[in-house]
């Protein structure tokens, strides 16, 4: 594995952000002294925080999955999750709810599950959902360590034999037809397949091998974290800061300072802070800007689609509702073909709606709820762009309270005390790429080896780390990130077993 080369005693990482955070945790396990930079006034980055009127909302990610992940990383400096945080399971994992009145709860648990299958779509479909099981967690054995917890240095490295395992698996075939050689009910494909959207791609036309992310979602666990899921980086911050990272919030990058191919200086507004190396976790062309370097690419990066969330803090609930509730149009392949090919909004939307409270309520006033509702959109290359969303923001959002009224929270309006549209306006504000917090899509030319790497040429001491690199977006991937950058910069080393600080091994 290629590493930075020279000295390598203090290290700047660029963003507080759950990669730099992780990155910055792994790199004082190995010894370094570290420096986090971070443009907003506490840590968090995508997984941020809004107060307002006393609720307190997720404004990133609300599905953690892979909590070893994050014990891994408070491993790296002697620190225990369970000393840091308080991680709920959840279950139902997701309740989906389908056009014809139908719905199903997902459950981790495969007694469980199997048993809902089987009274939801018939004892054929149980033994189906038994042998897809098994895939899956077969496949996440393949590829885990060997194609997502790896720096690449060459696609070489892909001649393995997991790569034959992985293709004895089927990997490389088609995601939606892989599912539908285990369970036949089109219901069922959707649930175990709507994950690709997360990695930007429909599932007609993704690798079977994503599917490991529906083994993350539906085997492995889905939690929240007592307190929202913005809980996750102010306990990965507050651990780096009692093991000894200086913390400087508040301060935006304005320039990367060198000397040949070496950087040798982070520059903000307010100081000049001098390093021996850098880890960027900025968004990808904020990132290649400071380095004063875009990578040439035989074919220009493809972005995933984006998302309008609606933030809603209401006097009332919808018992009905899950945890996580996936509300699911009736139209399925043409609403994928709208999102990546056509760029218009979809037509039959399918929905996450998030209702954080009915796990933690104190995240929002005594006898008041919060909803969160994600509807996925075109990015701003292949829809409306940042100028058509001013407009469009405003009737969307009618559009969709609409919609919801209809299927799951009927007098959804009436009831918002509180609320906050997102929408690819705000993201671009937030510089990220073609208007979508989910950044490059995982094509096949964009996936793994071929994915942007987290070292660029010309600059032998910066390491790249979050969504936009290696191995991709998502939660659990983004920690992976954050270890991989520290590994270029430290070398490989041995998983820490957690230790309580002030104890011995």
């Amino acid at each position: 594995m290629i590493t930075v080369k020279g000295p390598i005693d203090h290290v700047v990482v660029v963003g507080a952000g759950l990669a730099g955070l992780a990155a910055t945790l792994h790199l004082l396990g190995a010894g370094r002294r570290v420096t986090v930079v971070e443009r907003d006034s506490g840590p968090g980055g995508r997984a941020g925080l809004l107060e307002s009127g006393g609720y307190r909302i997720d404004t990133g990610p609300t599905v953690l999955t892979m909590p070893d992940l994050v014990e891994e990383a408070f491993a790296a400096v002697g620190d225990r999750l369970a000393d840091r945080l308080e991680l709920i399971p959840l279950d139902p994992a997701y309740r989906a709810r389908f056009a014809d009145g139908t719905q199903l709860d997902v459950h981790t648990d495969g007694a469980a599950m199997e048993a809902a299958v089987e009274q939801f779509a018939g004892a054929r479909q149980a033994v189906g959902y038994r042998r897809l099981r098994r895939w899956l967690e077969r496949l996440y054995r393949v590829q885990m360590r060997r194609f997502i917890d790896a720096n690449f240095d060459s696609p070489l490295q892909l001649a393995h034999p997991d790569l034959a395992r992985l293709a004895a698996l089927g990997g490389f075939g088609r995601l939606d037809a892989r599912i539908g050689h285990f369970v036949s009910d089109e219901r069922l494909r959707r649930v175990f397949s709507f994950q690709a959207l997360y990695a930007g791609v429909p599932p007609a036309r993704a690798l079977a091998a994503y599917a490991v992310i529906a083994y993350m979602d539906t085997i492995a666990g889905v939690y929240f974290p007592k307190g929202g899921m913005h809980a996750l980086p102010r306990a990965l911050a507050d651990s780096a800061a009692e093991a000894g990272a200086a913390f400087r919030y508040g301060q935006t990058v304005t320039r990367l300072e060198r000397s040949g191919d070496r950087v040798t200086a982070v520059v903000t507004a307010q100081e000049r802070i001098p390093c021996d190396a850098v880890v960027l976790t900025p968004d990808l062309p904020i990132a290649y800007r400071l380095l004063g370097r875009n990578p040439h690419r035989p074919l220009p990066l493809r972005h995933s689609p984006s998302a309008v969330i609606l933030h809603a803090g209401t006097d009332r609930t919808w018992p009905d509702l899950a945890h996580h509730t996936i509300s699911f149009g009736a139209a399925w392949k043409s609403t994928f073909h709208e999102l990546t090919r056509t760029g218009e909004l979809m037509s039959d939307p399918s929905l996450l709606i998030t209702r954080p409270t009915a796990t933690d309520p104190t995240l929002a006033p005594p006898g008041k709820h919060l909803h969160y509702v994600l509807a996925p959109c075109p990015n701003t290359e292949v829809g409306p762009g940042v100028r058509e969303w001013r407009e469009l923001g405003p009737r969307y959002r009618d559009e969709l309270l609409a919609e919801l009224e209809r299927r799951e929270m009927p007098g959804l309006g009436a009831a918002i005390e509180e609320e906050g549209l997102v929408t690819p306006v705000d993201w671009t504000a937030q510089g990220h790429a073609a208007g979508t917090p989910f950044s490059v899509a995982h094509t096949f030319p964009q996936t793994g080896p071929f994915r942007p790497r987290n070292l660029v040429r010309g600059t032998v001491n910066a390491v790249l780390a979050g969504c936009g690199t290696t191995p991709g977006v998502g939660v659990p991937t983004v920690l992976i990130s954050g270890k991989l950058a520290a590994e270029r910069i430290t070398g490989p080393r041995p998983v820490p077993r957690p230790v309580r600080r002030g104890t011995t091994a």
